[in-house]
């Protein structure tokens, strides 16, 4: 490496310094004081000053710097975690107040956003600039996102059709607003953490009912918010041509209907546009960061831009004399990805990207040739300032780590003499650098996904020229001439087609354990050191972390002991049970809506992250909350049995034909019991309903015990009661989610459990559980828990009386606090 420029080697330290410091600052658990912020700001500014003086005379001396280039490192981390905190109590400090939650608000606002309409109804984002409770003005947070329910379910009680909204539009609302609260799991995505990122404090639903206000539109869309009503424009105009059914959105359509959401999703940001049996097949092959808005797309249309304007200068001598072409050309495409990245929502990782494109152009403005590493730390550093989240974010990683690795890889050979030893030369760099970029993003893969695409290599090489020169430029293109919307759905199509037969082959997507996060770096540097420009023999160096990641194997409990992973699927149930050597689940959890359940969305990850398949699935009974996600989850465990007490012509019994449980069935794994003690044989032909035929499962081994419910209620209780089945257990699912016709007190004294815990929705419409019912645990002495407050609760025979709750095992200071 040459030697580095004076500046270079003054500003790495320091740039060092500032990703570390904002790295901490996400360590907090809670947030100090701003003042503590602010205090902390003002010395770092103060101390940096005095360091860049002393700096300044020591040159004009020429003497050496009397700081050291590790000191001012240090500056700049404790300024990176200062700013970050003073930013984060700023925010904070709009928080919805717990007492406004649940509690009905007449709400007059901006539609700030492109609404999102959905099967049953649509989402879209307020700024309120007022609100009032029993007319009384009250504070809410700057902006919310609110759902409008067309079907009656939710927070509404009415079933009227829903109107049509627009960005820019102001409307009235009765509404009712609860905090972000989203479900805790292991590898679990954290939904709070986004909508901090992006400004959202406080969800809510529209009420319409005889008691409150109804919703009024107040003024037409105007002058607010210019650019949103631009994209629903165009979104719109994409709608009508391309023929998007609105209600489809979580279904698979015809060719064009898919090809239709892609365009959409290009073009506007729309990513909603696409439905969810499409989005896994991109990710299945690997190309789902070509579907959407990503870095890859700003960058084409800065490079395009870029050219276009730097044609059009070169046709004027005066241009080109007042100002060098390649700078204009230069210029312009960073601007005009600027106004791309706007124009499509602005989303996290386009912006980033025009960061980075504008950090490189400056760095050639100022005549600066930094070594890749210092450009690279700069455009890392540049990003966590405008975003002091990024860190947490996938796409922060995979496009840091991607660019990176193809850096670190070495520059290609000059290109040889002749133009189809020119193209060869072209096409192998590119299959090059695509198998590096595999190679070494694999293993991060794995941990952000739980998953790697072993079709991604050919998928992509496929892919990327076809939807860069083809498929975005008609997409972009269309918006000038809608016609050219046509042939971009038909590239669409045709790629499809192809992506369809990857993702069909059986050994399309390799599902692995994830390992620990220092395996992982260990194996991303083992890949990049792969693929460098080394001898073999180092080369072969990176082999050992790769086998590591890959090879990686959770730990299981000890034979003769069990553990239960009760999840945190908000209202609903699912609880994950594993021996030394088998697993069943359950109950599979809710459907949340028409596009997504929580087998899709916490089951199905969760089980591939441990590496688990299912020897059994319980399904209790019949209600959409216990059964919601079977269908993902049987889907992706095929070789499960199914024991359930659903009916024979339920709808699951075409996917699985399912063995009825009855009283008595009992079987044991690696030297844990299993048995069902509810419903008796007689009780399926005594029209008994659904909760009261809940399969009850006790769990034992080596005299500790786990009892599961269901959804029983104070009756099957007693039958539970009279039948003499053995009922004590250390641990409880408290039945039917604590409502207040269960959990008798005679139940509780034969139970006698050291640690109960509640499966229930955080504010959820059913007042689940009730106060009544945590009394009466409260009076036996029964230590209470939900997931609500503990999120995924892990518990095991072998230590009966300790948990580990998620919620509380890894906090951050942008989490839920519950009242």
């Amino acid at each position: 490496m040459p030697d580095l420029p004076p500046r270079a080697r003054t500003w790495a330290p320091t740039l060092a310094g500032w990703l570390v410091g904002n790295a901490l600052h996400l360590q907090q658990t809670a947030l100090w004081t701003a003042a503590t912020y602010a205090g902390m700001a003002v010395t770092a500014v103060m101390a940096t000053a005095v360091t860049a003086a002393a700096i300044a005379v020591c040159r004009a001396r020429r003497r050496r710097p009397l700081v050291s280039p590790w000191q001012q490192a240090a500056f700049a981390l404790v300024l990176a975690f200062s700013v970050g905190g003073l930013r984060a109590t700023a925010f904070q400090s709009h928080a919805l107040d717990p007492a406004l939650e649940g509690r009905d608000l007449l709400l007059t606002g901006t539609i700030a956003d492109m609404p999102q309409f959905l099967a049953d109804g649509a989402r879209f984002r307020l700024e309120p600039e007022s609100a009032t409770q029993d007319g009384l003005p009250v504070a809410v947070p700057p902006l919310i996102e609110l759902g409008w329910w067309n079907d009656g379910d939710g927070e509404s009680d009415a079933a009227d059709t829903l109107p049509v909204l627009r960005a820019g539009e102001r409307w009235r609302f009765t509404v009712r607003l609860k905090a972000p609260h989203g479900n805790r799991n292991p590898h679990g995505f954290d939904y709070e953490l986004r909508a901090w990122e992006q400004g959202v404090q406080a969800l809510g639903s529209v009420r319409r009912n005889r008691r409150t206000e109804a919703p009024r539109r107040l003024d037409a869309a105007g002058w607010n918010h210019p650019v949103e009503q631009a994209r629903q424009r165009v979104r719109d105009a994409i709608v009508q041509r391309l023929a998007i059914p609105k209600a489809g959105a979580g279904a698979r359509g015809t060719a064009r209907q898919r090809a239709a959401g892609v365009v959409a999703a290009l073009v506007t940001g729309d990513q909603r546009a696409i439905g969810r049996a499409d989005w896994e097949v991109f990710r299945a092959t690997g190309t789902a960061h070509l579907m959407s808005i990503s870095g890859l797309h700003v960058t084409l249309f800065a490079w395009l831009a870029g050219w276009a304007v730097g044609a059009l200068w070169r046709r004027s001598a005066r241009l080109c004399l007042a100002w060098p072409a390649p700078q204009a050309a230069l210029l312009g495409g960073v601007v005009s990805a600027g106004l791309y990245a706007w124009f499509s929502g602005g989303g996290i990782p386009s912006q980033r990207t025009v960061l980075m494109l504008a950090i490189v152009a400056a760095l050639r403005f100022s005549g600066r040739r930094w070594p890749w590493p210092h450009a690279w730390l700069l455009a890392a550093a540049g990003a966590v300032a405008l975003d002091p989240w990024a860190w947490l974010q996938a796409g922060f990683w995979l496009s840091f780590v991607a660019v990176g690795v193809l850096f670190a890889g070495g520059t290609a050979p000059p290109p040889p003499d002749g133009r189809w030893r020119r193209v060869l030369s072209k096409s192998a760099g590119m299959l090059r650098e695509q198998l590096v970029v595999t190679l070494a993003l694999a293993p991060l893969t794995l941990l952000l996904f739980g998953l790697v695409s072993l079709v991604g290599l050919p998928a992509n090489l496929l892919a990327i020229p076809w939807s860069t020169l083809v498929i975005t430029p008609l997409a972009l293109l269309g918006v000038l001439a809608p016609p050219l919307w046509d042939l971009a759905a038909l590239a669409v199509g045709l790629l499809g087609l192809a992506l369809d037969w990857l993702a069909a082959s059986p050994y399309a997507t390799l599902a692995l354990p994830v390992a620990p996060a220092w395996v992982t770096a260990a194996a991303v540097a083992g890949g990049a050191l792969l693929c460098m420009r080394l001898p073999p023999v180092l080369r072969l160096l990176g082999v050992a972390p790769l086998v590591v990641a890959l090879l990686w194997s959770p730990p299981r409990p000890p034979s003769g002991t069990f553990e239960l992973l009760a999840m945190d699927v908000g209202q609903g149930s699912s609880i994950l049970v594993r021996t030394a050597g088998h697993a069943l689940l359950y109950d599979t959890g809710p459907r949340y809506s028409a596009e997504s359940d929580a087998g899709q969305r916490v089951v199905v990850p969760l089980l591939q992250a441990e590496g688990i398949r299912l020897d059994t699935v319980v399904l209790s009974h019949r209600d959409s909350d216990h059964v919601g996600g079977a269908v993902a989850v049987l889907s992706q465990q095929p070789q499960a049995g199914l024991l359930a007490s659903i009916e024979p012509d339920h709808p699951l019994q075409a996917l699985r034909t399912a063995r009825r449980c009855e009283a008595g069935q009992s079987w044991t794994w690696d030297g844990v019991r299993f048995e069902i003690l509810s419903p008796q044989a007689a009780d399926y032909a005594a029209n008994l309903e659904s909760n009261a035929l809940s399969c009850v499962l006790r769990i034992e081994a080596g005299g500790t015990a786990a009892l599961l419910t269901g959804d029983i209620g104070d009756a099957t209780e007693a039958r539970l009661l009279g039948s003499g089945a053995r009922l004590s257990a250390d641990w409880l699912l408290v039945p039917h989610h604590g409502s207040r016709g269960s959990s008798g007190a005679a139940f509780l004294q034969s139970v006698a459990p050291h640690i109960a815990l509640a499966q229930a929705g955080y504010r959820n419409r059913y007042g689940h559980p009730s106060p009544q019912a945590q009394a009466r645990y409260a009076q036996q002495g029964i230590p209470w828990l939900d997931t609500v407050h503990c999120g995924a609760q892990r518990w095991t025979s072998e230590h009966p009386h300790d948990f580990v709750c998620e919620r509380y095992r890894d906090r951050h200071y942008w989490q839920h606090n519950v009242p």
